[in-house]
């Protein structure tokens, strides 16, 4: 395996797919429930959502918190780790919104 110590490479690594800026995005207004979470992001898949979060658990983004409730509550949140990305994510819509042509 070939170390790469570019920093630029490992941020892209931790939130450069698809769905992971979106999820983190989301969950800068505070913790939502897995299905509110899921219905923000239009488009992703039941199998992507579940594999996506567990992705970014695993970097040490997000938590997730299971409710002992029927029916289950799971409930994601950012960890210090994952709000330590805000500003790069803000930046990241108000570019979008800037060039953005419908």
């Amino acid at each position: 395996m070939i170390k790469n110590n570019c920093p630029l490479h490992y941020t892209l690594n931790l939130i450069g797919t698809k769905w992971k800026p979106l999820i983190l995005f989301h969950l800068l207004e505070g913790p939502l429930r897995s299905g509110v979470l899921q219905k923000k992001i239009s488009g992703i898949s039941n199998k992507m959502f579940t594999q996506t979060v567990r992705e970014l658990e695993l970097d040490g983004l997000i938590t997730r918190e299971v409710f002992p409730v029927v029916p289950p509550k799971v409930e994601y949140s950012l960890t210090n780790k994952g709000k330590s990305l805000e500003n790069i994510l803000r930046n990241m819509d108000e570019w979008g919104a800037t060039f953005y042509k419908d």
